[in-house]
């Protein structure tokens, strides 16, 4: 198996982050998995790893990246060193990235043989956050073809707190902790600013009403993060889609960071092997 890791492409916002592509070189196309991670996540993130290479290992060309705003560096790629862009992130930006590395799939820059690779077939995978702006990209780029949303919230502004609205315009921050690592990370006000002056791009209802490419959502019933009800209201919303759920799941079905298990625990093996079989239907 190729593994290509730590490819530096450039944001429209000018900040460099890092991808990678997980591969059998076989000289036959085959169809490209983009995930995309949720907030406070990275590509490097658990079981990240061993999701690239089942892929890999079923046919894909899987590209994993780190949002370029995520917290993390090109130096330190695994660790929230960088408070300032974490702050600085926002929706539309993330969107930005997910487009920039479809471009970079389809370019001549992308460091796959062009006889490896099916660009007819770009899937798209999100988890928690990331589920959000796979959908919203779906939506509105027409060379996606399937989704696939793990966890995922169905509206971004629904999970903000009334006291926290109250304090980041009172005061234009907001400070959020890292259970695995405690850090405190600063939200700007910009981020909730980009939300409202851009809902109508990112308000994930209307999207997934208006989708018309296959929709898969998984989601686990004991999800502390972000409740099943998320993907549930989806279904209802765009009856079309695919739902799994699988009982007692938790966020992250079943894994951490760091894992040093050489198998996907139980639940995400089941998430994999869901999401394999629908992006090959």
């Amino acid at each position: 198996m190729i593994q290509l890791r730590n490819i530096q492409l450039q944001s429209v916002h000018k900040r460099k982050f890092l991808a990678d592509i997980f591969y059998k070189k076989d000289g036959v196309p085959k169809p490209i998995v983009i995930l995309s991670h949720g907030f406070k996540g990275f590509k490097d993130w658990g079981v990240f790893d061993l999701v690239a290479k089942e892929f890999a290992n079923h046919d894909f060309v899987f590209v994993k990246f780190n949002f370029s705003h995520n917290g993390t560096t090109i130096e330190q790629p695994c660790d929230f060193v960088d408070a300032k862009a974490f702050g600085q992130n926002n929706f539309s930006k993330e969107l930005d990235d997910l487009g920039v590395v479809i471009d970079w799939v389809f370019s001549e820059e992308f460091l796959v043989n062009k006889n490896e690779i099916n660009t007819q077939e770009i899937n798209l995978i999100g988890h928690s956050r990331g589920g959000g702006l796979v959908i919203l990209k779906g939506a509105q780029d027409k060379r996606v073809k399937k989704i696939a949303a793990w966890a995922s919230v169905n509206e971004f502004g629904k999970f903000w707190k009334h006291n926290e609205m109250k304090q980041i315009k009172e005061e234009g921050v907001i400070f959020i902790e890292n259970t695995r690592t405690k850090q405190r990370l600063p939200i700007y006000a910009q981020m909730y600013d980009d939300y409202f002056e851009n809902k109508k791009l990112l308000y994930i209802p209307n999207a997934v009403k208006n989708l018309t490419i296959p929709l898969l959502l998984v989601h686990g019933t004991k999800d502390e993060a972000v409740p099943v009800l998320s993907s549930l209201e989806m279904k209802e919303w765009q009856p079309n889609a695919e739902l799994f759920v699988i009982d007692n799941a938790n966020h992250v079905f079943g894994a951490k960071h760091p894992w040093i298990e050489k198998d996907l625990p139980t639940d995400y093996k089941m998430v994999v092997n869901k999401t394999i079989d629908f992006f090959k239907q």
